[in-house]
């Protein structure tokens, strides 16, 4: 008599376009995690483009907002490897102002192969790789809040992070 062997159960695992503070390492981490210094080995972060979506600022928020909107682009980054429980941390991030949806973002390569790997691999020079691929992301839904201009990621690092990534219990509902 041959015995079953059960296969291992291949975990689901999402992939996912942000184009905000979740752009952040840190901030992704301490969402989908609960800590900014959490190894993120699991995860493969790449730049891209989401083409006829435009990012505005939200009133009164250090974060920002992406709609609908032809002939405009969306830079940010290609999230691989996030679990079913990532997502769940992610959609109460995210909260009722925004839906997740279904995109396909553009692939991008660093120009600079120096600049691969870390937070100014995010937003160095790149080039198109022509790869197309499926992701999840949050598009507003209160078309009310939202600002003309367009958010700054550079100066989100620069001004507002550590709010975002701080470790102390002042901070521990982000």
């Amino acid at each position: 008599m041959d015995a079953k062997v059960a296969e291992p159960t291949i975990p689901e695992t999402y992939n996912a376009f942000f184009y905000g503070t979740l752009m952040a390492p840190e901030v992704l981490c301490r969402v989908i995690y609960g800590s900014s210094n959490h190894p993120s080995n699991s995860l493969t972060i790449t730049p891209a483009l989401l083409p006829d979506y435009c990012r505005h600022r939200v009133r009164f928020a250090d974060y920002p907002a992406i709609i609908h909107e032809p002939g405009h682009t969306v830079r940010g980054t290609y999230v691989t490897g996030l679990t079913p429980s990532n997502m769940r941390n992610l959609d109460y991030f995210e909260g009722s102002q925004y839906v997740r949806k279904v995109v396909t973002v553009k692939i991008l390569t660093p120009k600079d192969k120096e600049h691969v790997h870390g937070p100014s691999g995010i937003m160095a020079e790149a080039v198109e790789t022509g790869e197309e691929k499926e992701a999840q992301t949050y598009v507003f839904t209160d078309l009310d809040e939202l600002e003309k201009g367009e958010w700054d990621f550079a100066f989100f690092r620069r001004e507002n992070l550590k709010n975002w990534a701080d470790e102390s219990e002042e901070y521990a509902g982000i």
